[in-house]
Protein backbone atom coordinates (compact mmCIF):
# COMPACT_ATOMS: atom_id res chain seq x y z
CA UNK A 1 0.00 0.00 0.00
CA UNK A 2 1.02 3.63 -0.37
CA UNK A 3 1.65 3.87 3.40
CA UNK A 4 4.91 1.96 2.83
CA UNK A 5 6.06 4.47 0.19
CA UNK A 6 8.18 7.48 1.12
CA UNK A 7 7.02 11.07 0.78
CA UNK A 8 3.72 12.57 -0.28
CA UNK A 9 1.45 9.92 -1.82
CA UNK A 10 -1.63 11.74 -3.20
CA UNK A 11 -2.48 15.12 -4.68
CA UNK A 12 -6.24 15.83 -4.44
CA UNK A 13 -5.59 19.54 -4.88
CA UNK A 14 -4.48 18.93 -8.50
CA UNK A 15 -7.87 17.75 -9.81
CA UNK A 16 -8.90 20.36 -12.39
CA UNK A 17 -5.29 21.39 -13.14
CA UNK A 18 -3.53 21.03 -16.46
CA UNK A 19 -2.03 17.52 -16.56
CA UNK A 20 1.49 18.53 -17.57
CA UNK A 21 1.62 21.19 -14.85
CA UNK A 22 0.39 18.59 -12.36
CA UNK A 23 3.22 16.18 -13.24
CA UNK A 24 5.79 18.91 -12.59
CA UNK A 25 4.25 19.74 -9.20
CA UNK A 26 4.07 16.07 -8.19
CA UNK A 27 7.71 15.36 -9.06
CA UNK A 28 8.79 18.53 -7.26
CA UNK A 29 6.87 17.56 -4.11
CA UNK A 30 8.07 13.93 -4.11
CA UNK A 31 11.37 13.44 -5.88
CA UNK A 32 11.14 9.65 -5.49
CA UNK A 33 8.34 9.38 -8.09
CA UNK A 34 7.93 9.77 -11.85
CA UNK A 35 4.56 11.22 -12.81
CA UNK A 36 3.05 10.66 -16.26
CA UNK A 37 -0.21 11.73 -17.83
CA UNK A 38 -2.59 9.00 -18.96
CA UNK A 39 -5.74 9.60 -20.97
CA UNK A 40 -8.79 8.77 -18.87
CA UNK A 41 -10.10 5.31 -19.77
CA UNK A 42 -6.77 4.04 -21.10
CA UNK A 43 -5.76 0.54 -20.01
CA UNK A 44 -3.03 0.47 -17.37
CA UNK A 45 -1.21 -2.31 -15.57
CA UNK A 46 -2.51 -3.32 -12.17
CA UNK A 47 0.84 -3.60 -10.41
CA UNK A 48 1.61 -1.24 -7.51
CA UNK A 49 4.84 0.79 -7.62
CA UNK A 50 6.05 3.36 -5.09
CA UNK A 51 7.91 5.27 -7.81
CA UNK A 52 4.92 5.86 -10.12
CA UNK A 53 2.09 8.38 -10.20
CA UNK A 54 -0.45 8.24 -12.99
CA UNK A 55 -2.13 11.56 -13.74
CA UNK A 56 -5.41 10.81 -15.49
CA UNK A 57 -6.50 13.54 -17.92
CA UNK A 58 -9.47 14.22 -20.18
CA UNK A 59 -9.44 15.34 -23.82
CA UNK A 60 -8.67 18.90 -22.67
CA UNK A 61 -5.59 17.72 -20.71
CA UNK A 62 -7.31 18.45 -17.37
CA UNK A 63 -6.70 16.16 -14.36
CA UNK A 64 -9.89 14.18 -13.70
CA UNK A 65 -8.91 11.83 -10.84
CA UNK A 66 -6.81 12.33 -7.71
CA UNK A 67 -3.20 11.54 -8.67
CA UNK A 68 -1.70 9.02 -6.27
CA UNK A 69 1.24 6.70 -5.93
CA UNK A 70 0.65 3.30 -7.48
Amino acid sequence: MSSSCEGKSSWPELVGFNGEAATVIIMRENQKVKANTVKEGSPVSGDFRCDRVRVFIDDNHIVTLVPKIG
